[in-house]
Parts: structure tokens; C-alpha cells; sequence
């Protein structure tokens, strides 16, 4: 599936939800569910700077696809990393780096957030794409 198809996936399934009590809970299921980072990755160098919680996001180039994990000792954090590795990862760099996250509004999550939460749903964004470039200039 492609990034674009995926992301209209979430959409889809968030407007099945009434109120924000539910998608709130949704989003601690898919934290439950999230891939969780190896251990030893689990570094000061992985760590998402302006999170309100602590969020560890490892990449790796894997048959030209990128692979996300990610772990934090905040739930809902980690449910908000599981919407976003769900959409970027096991996509090509440069697909990544070119695709938008209009998604993001459209569930309105961004405006459902503490201001604390939201900076560090920009900071999740921003390290994803600082992967895939990075990789990028490996093709």
C-alpha cells in the first residue's frame, strides 16, 4: 500500500469513532500493538526531543524500505508513534520525504493534543523525515 493509502486507512477508521474518548482509546490500543524498538537502541541518540514523555524512534534501511520502531514510557505517545509508523514505515525514502501529513489534521489529532503532546507529535514528524533523508543519500 502506498503512504497516501494507508493514511486514508487511519482517516477511515478514526471517523468511526463519536467522540474523542473513544479515538483516545484507540489510539492506547495501537500503542499496545506498536513494534517495539530493540532494547539496545534504546539511547539517548533515538530519543524524541519535545516529547512530553520519553520516545525512542530507531530506523533501518531494509530491501530500500524503511523500517520504524518505537517505544515511550507514555501511552498515548506511543499509540501516536504507532499511527505514524504505520504510515511511513516499510515505505521508500524518498516516498516518505515527499509525502504529507494532512492525515494528521483530517483525524484532528493535532488539535486534540496538549501543546506539550502536539510539539512532540511535530518532533515524531521531523525525525521520520530526517531518517528517509538520510537514507535517501544512500540510493
Amino acid at each position: 500500500m502506498t503512504i497516501k493509502e494507508i493514511q486514508n486507512e487511519i482517516v477511515e477508521e478514526f471517523s468511526l469513532f463519536e467522540d474523542w474518548k473513544q479515538r483516545y482509546e484507540y489510539i492506547i490500543e495501537l500503542g499496545k500493538s506498536i513494534e517495539l524498538i530493540n532494547p539496545n537502541y534504546k539511547t539517548d541518540s533515538n530519543l524524541i526531543k519535545g516529547c512530553q514523555s520519553k520516545l525512542w524512534l530507531h530506523a533501518e534501511l531494509s530491501r530500500e524500505k524503511i523500517i520504524y520502531t518505537a517505544d515511550s514510557e507514555g501511552i498515548i505517545t506511543k499509540g501516536i508513534a504507532a499511527i505514524l509508523i504505520r504510515a511511513f514505515s516499510n515505505q521508500a525514502p524518498l516516498d516518505i520525504i515527499n509525502s504529507d501529513v494532512k492525515f494528521i489534521d483530517e483525524i484532528g489529532l493535532k488539535e486534540h493534543l496538549s501543546p506539550t503532546r502536539a510539539n512532540g507529535l511535530i518532533s515524531m514528524i521531523r525525525q521520520l523525515k530526517y531518517y528517509a533523508l538520510a537514507f535517501s543519500k544512500n540510493e
